[in-house]
């Protein structure tokens, strides 16, 4: 492609193009809506508050992207405390 095409042609849109959407706005956006929570009134009389399935996955995927952050940083420190392991077994040996 020319430089003038680049700058003034259109492009298609990539169709694989899916946006992230980020889970804690998509829990508060449903917790803000006040759609985070069924009332249900059981046969025995007793009114029940459950939270709706929408919401219990918003917050599974909080869940999710927490535990791999969590994961990440456990193999980073890891890595350093190895490091400074051997580190010290070199000073301490010479």
């Amino acid at each position: 492609m020319t430089y003038l095409n680049k700058m003034y042609g259109r492009t298609a849109p990539s169709p694989n193009k899916k946006p992230e959407k980020n889970p804690n706005r998509v829990a508060g956006g449903i917790r803000g809506q006040g759609a985070d929570t069924i009332a249900m009134l059981g046969e025995d009389g007793i009114e029940r508050i459950l939270p709706t399935q929408k919401y219990v996955q918003a917050l599974e995927e909080q869940i999710r992207k927490q535990q791999a952050a969590i994961n990440v940083l456990e193999r980073k420190l890891n890595r350093v405390s190895s490091v400074q392991d051997q580190l010290a077994t070199r000073i301490s040996s010479s």
